[in-house]
């Protein structure tokens, strides 16, 4: 079978979690006998075309625009050029796949031009982010959202969350909608053995803390804001001798105010963004890794921490609750609950041996629930369905 993907993200270009779960899911598709050619934007020094795990990957220049929605409208002119080229040259493809409604022009009008099946997976709504559309800006991506799935075959989400979500903000039916969970390569998780780790570990705390991290985008629907709430009762029951570690880019400033305001700037360390090298290294001297979002689909970086073998906390948003099994694979606290949270974290840092068995349990869950080669079985099984029609 022969796929045409629309992603605005691909590494090197990574914005969020589209990236990661293309570059994972697509070279399993390969495996299993599928010919992947995937459109994406150009990045750095990143060649306009080259084979990733045998996916074909194509990215293509961007006119600028005068702001974020004209570039998108650029982007979506230039997928959609390379796309009908592609068809042209390369022979009929059997299945659109697009993720999100940033590729959707592009999508639907490759789809009706070449009469081709579309499926469409969306990673997250524009409501569910904002908790309802309550501005013009707002308003027209739902608008988008919308226009895309409409169009669609079939829509893929990555959590039954997910699933309930859009078929109320999105208007669609709910037999149009599968649910297939993101994975992660527990095996491409480096454990590196050859640092100093006593030193490395310095450079983030000092000897006796133990570490509590977060990691991912400083957006408000990551709940970092909960967090900071939740860590003075943290570092008050731990005498002192714990360090909050928060990586990621994006509102980091509103962050660190909150942190003074609350007396712990001492206790927190904003790192900006990290490598993964480096995040490797680091996953193996911290302690316990929290996520306490507002809103998540999904959370591919808590499939990360299991992956890395640290403990974790998270909220119950979203689809979380899906993921970790509470007192099983992790502990679930409340949602927007600074208490809760803290109550959580304290649960990991004060009984070492629970948290062992949290992550023992977790990543054997890697090896059945989220195994990208089984994940993609379930993919490949939708679009055998859709081209059978």
């Amino acid at each position: 079978m022969k796929i045409l993907v629309l992603s605005w993200e691909f590494p090197p270009r990574i914005v969020g979690g589209i990236a990661r779960h293309a570059a994972e899911l697509y070279p399993e598709l390969v495996k299993l006998g599928h010919e992947v050619h995937l459109i994406t934007v150009e990045f750095g020094q990143a060649p306009p075309y080259e084979i990733v795990e045998g996916i074909k990957v194509y990215r293509v220049s961007v006119a600028p625009g005068i702001d974020f929605f004209q570039w998108i409208a650029h982007m979506n002119e230039s997928m959609g050029d390379r796309g009908g080229k592609l068809i042209h040259t390369e022979g009929s493809f059997d299945i659109i796949h697009a993720h999100d409604w940033l590729v959707g022009d592009a999508a639907v009008a490759l789809q009706h031009h070449f009469n081709l099946p579309l499926i469409v997976t969306i990673h997250a709504t524009e409501a569910g982010r904002h908790n309802g559309l309550h501005t013009k800006t707002q308003q027209y991506i739902g608008q988008k959202e919308v226009h895309l799935t409409h169009h669609a075959w079939r829509v893929i989400v990555c959590s039954h969350y997910m699933r309930q979500e859009i078929t109320h903000s999105l208007r669609i039916p709910w037999d149009k909608i599968n649910v297939i969970y993101n994975g992660v390569r527990a095996e491409k998780k480096c454990i590196p053995v050859d640092f100093d780790a006593r030193q490395f570990r310095r450079q983030f705390a000092a000897d006796g803390e133990r570490i509590i991290y977060y990691v991912g985008r400083l957006t408000y629907e990551k709940g970092i804001s909960v967090l900071l709430n939740a860590v003075p009762r943290v570092f008050a029951e731990m005498k002192n001798q714990a360090k909050l570690v928060i990586i990621g880019v994006g509102t980091a400033e509103e962050l660190k105010a909150q942190a003074w305001h609350l007396g712990i700037w001492d206790k927190c360390y904003f790192t900006g963004f990290m490598s993964d090298m480096d995040l490797d290294r680091f996953q193996t001297i911290a302690d316990c890794a929290v996520f306490p979002s507002l809103y998540e689909p999904f959370g591919i970086v808590v499939l990360e921490s299991f992956a890395a073998k640290v403990p974790v906390v998270v909220s119950d948003a979203g689809g979380l609750p899906e993921i970790v099994r509470h007192g099983e694979t992790g502990i679930v606290t409340s949602r927007n609950n600074p208490h809760s949270l803290s109550a959580g974290i304290l649960e990991i840092l004060q009984k070492p041996s629970l948290g062992e068995q949290l992550v023992e349990s977790a990543y054997l869950d890697l090896c059945t629930r989220f195994n990208w080669s089984g994940l993609a079985q379930q993919t490949e099984l939708i679009y055998k369905d859709i081209s059978a029609k």
